[in-house]
């Protein structure tokens, strides 16, 4: 069997692709390690419900409230209004993405990337099987490496694939079944406090019966779980059943390229599509995955392999500026307790929340009401430049 692309990892990104591909009737191996799940609190937008059919089964939660909260324990909460940010957990989610890209046509493998083998004109890829241990040979076309941040097909394969910078995240899976403390299951906490994150922030993601609790870090040294000890304190869950821990490293930035001009590109994670602020990763991976297969297409159907460089081109046309004003935010307000203040004074800005959600849920910077704008751009200069006390709203 000679495939026309193997995609290596089934997160969102890779069975994304993998789905897109053959169900446009290419011949698609899927390969995964399987029994690894990422930290995320899980937040999915309607548009990507609606972009990637699905449905409202495949949701934990429907959050119609978000909770901002300053080191000083102010707290601004922002009514979700015309829609809602959807849950998953992604120890169910991910194997449904995987399991309907093998209903399209997908022939799925479990184990772990080698390498990238080449004779003459003929590329394979190596992978370890998980359950006999061999080396297994696909020989392929073409390679999508969605295999996470840290990708290896990155690493061995992309330039610059080695240097992407990182935070760590980390979350606690627990049982929360009832509104206790200050947790409800509507409601998801984002926590501004350099005690929990002195460079990100902390979070409170209800996922139906249970609850996701966690922070971010890109300071070595940081002890995430004590710091998650506390944020679990701090929201009244401290004595709630821990279920499951998880870390990962999350990528800060788009990788300035994808792919290595012959027969390798890299989607999600690997790629470095993790939204800078939000730290928002679910639908820039499916997204991801949805151009990388797009990009592998054109490249089968026209035999160029310079045609792998559209993935990035489509991915950063779309949203290049909402990672450049979430970036700007991200070096304005997260650096600094006094900065973390002020920020949650902006957030009780009735047009920042309004603006902030539609761009949120559409999956596009809001351009419309430019009075709005004026207003918000006048109050974040008032407070970067210190005219206003921190708590000013």
């Amino acid at each position: 069997m000679i495939y026309d692309v193997v995609v290596v990892g089934g997160g969102p990104a890779g069975a994304t692709a993998a789905e897109d591909l053959a169900r446009s009737g290419k011949k698609v191996a899927l390969l995964d390690r399987e029994g690894r799940i990422k930290p995320c609190g899980g937040a999915i937008p309607p548009r990507l419900m609606r972009d990637f059919n699905i449905a409202d089964e495949q949701l934990v939660a429907k959050i119609d409230t978000a909770r901002m909260i300053s080191p000083s324990g102010r707290f601004v909460d922002i009514p979700i209004e015309n829609g809602f940010v959807g849950m998953v957990d992604r120890k169910d989610f991910d194997p449904f993405l995987r399991a309907r890209a093998e209903r399209a046509g997908a022939t799925r493998f479990t184990g772990t990337f080698v390498r990238v083998e080449r004779e003459e004109e003929k590329t394979f890829l190596v992978f370890r099987d998980k359950q006999s241990k061999e080396e297994v040979r696909l020989q392929t076309k073409f390679i999508i490496g969605a295999d996470g941040a840290r990708s290896d097909v990155a690493r061995a394969e992309v330039p610059g694939g080695d240097k992407i910078p990182y935070v760590i995240a980390y979350h606690e899976i627990i049982d929360a079944p009832m509104a206790v403390g200050n947790y409800k299951p509507n409601r998801c906490d984002v926590i501004y406090d350099g005690r929990i994150s002195p460079d990100f922030y902390g979070w409170v993601f209800p996922h139906g019966h249970t609850c996701s609790v966690g922070m971010g870090t890109g300071v070595d040294g940081f002890d995430l779980k004590q710091a998650t000890a506390d944020l679990r304190a701090m929201a009244g869950l401290d004595q709630a059943e821990t279920i499951r821990k998880e870390g990962a490293p999350i990528p800060l930035r788009p990788m300035d390229k994808w792919d290595n001009g012959r027969d390798v590109v890299v989607v999600g994670d690997a790629a470095g599509t993790v939204a800078p602020s939000s730290g928002e990763g679910i639908y820039y991976a499916m997204y991801g995955g949805r151009v990388g297969a797009a990009a592998v297409s054109a490249a089968l159907a026209s035999g160029r392999a310079s045609d792998l460089k559209l993935a990035r081109q489509m991915f950063m046309k779309d949203h290049k500026n909402t990672y450049k004003a979430l970036q700007a935010m991200q070096d304005a307000y997260y650096h600094s307790d006094e900065r973390r203040e002020r920020f949650v004074s902006l957030c009780h800005d009735v047009d920042v929340q309004t603006l902030t959600f539609e761009s949120y849920m559409n999956k596009k910077l809001t351009r419309k009401r430019p009075l709005a704008h004026i207003k918000i751009g006048i109050k974040n200069v008032a407070h970067l430049t210190g005219l206003v006390s921190p708590q000013y709203t």
